[in-house]
């Protein structure tokens, strides 16, 4: 069995060994600048041109191509991608699927929608890696991961708006009236995919300690020491290392991990930015 993933999963040297994933690379353009999002990706030069850039970065999903090439070499496989809400990769792995069982029936191939990104993404990847190596069916593994996703909440702070300004999902009169009152919001995954406005708060020692107390508001606190909390940063360790500390003198999860932010998940929360999953 085989785990697939796009490039939406964020992780860190001691993940990439234990999962071994095949992944499969969005791509990111800035300007005239064309980034691809897998292991040769300099998330610093990514940084750099995006702040100097005027326009909205764009994103691309991976052809069904790119997935099917990946469908060849396994008998079986699971695929995790980047919410269909924020991205058409699901439906191309999906277009993939129909056009692998097409030509080899006998393949089994599921595509799971994460309804999530960034460390969400890496979390169903290793749930479903522990379901393997625990010998259940290819249906049980399908119904346990389709729980799990139901039940995972997504939330992320951002340091800069730049991006959502550039986006045209904030004005520029808001974006800089919120810059200088320091507005830090905290935002969410909805059930759908989609993404929404959890709480705002002023500074970002505030908006991350807020994000601890939002984890017990809408987590459910009793299910915590089973669950494994994902920390992804983008370019500031310190801060996402402070934070898991901060969690675990308030929560009794079963594990925190703390992992990179590739290169989607730079755009979407920029520098400084830090997403949670659990």
């Amino acid at each position: 069995m085989k785990i697939i993933s796009d490039s939406g999963c964020d992780l860190n040297e001691k993940i990439k060994k234990k999962l071994n994933l095949a992944m499969v690379p969005l791509s990111i353009r800035v300007d005239d600048r064309e980034f691809i999002d897998d292991e040769s990706l300099d998330r610093k030069e990514l940084l750099k041109v995006m702040k100097n850039s005027e326009d909205y970065p764009k994103t691309a999903s991976p052809s069904p191509k790119s997935f099917l090439d990946k469908y060849k070499n396994s008998e079986k496989s699971f695929v995790v991608t980047i919410s269909s809400a924020l991205s058409s990769t699901y439906s191309n792995a999906i277009m993939a699927k129909n056009m692998m069982m097409e030509e080899v029936n006998e393949k089994f191939i599921h595509v799971f929608d994460s309804v999530s990104a960034s460390v969400g993404e890496t979390l169903i990847c290793i749930k479903l890696n522990e379901l393997i190596d625990n010998g259940l069916t290819e249906n049980d593994i399908v119904e346990k991961t389709n729980n799990y996703i139901k039940e995972m909440k997504t939330f992320f702070v951002l340091e800069s708006l730049d991006n959502l300004i550039k986006a045209g999902r904030m004005s520029k009169i808001k974006g800089r009236i919120a810059s200088v009152l320091s507005i830090k919001p905290i935002m969410g995954a909805t059930d759908d995919g989609n993404i929404r406005l959890v709480k705002k708060t002023r500074g970002t020692k505030k908006s991350l300690s807020k994000l601890v107390d939002v984890i017990g508001e809408e987590g459910n606190i009793g299910k915590f020491k089973e669950k494994i909390l994902g920390i992804s940063h983008v370019n500031c360790k310190d801060r996402a290392e402070k934070l898991k500390n901060d969690i675990m003198k308030k929560y009794n999860f079963k594990d925190i991990i703390i992992v990179d932010a590739g290169g989607i998940s730079t755009v979407y929360a920029n520098e400084g930015g830090i997403i949670i999953s659990f």
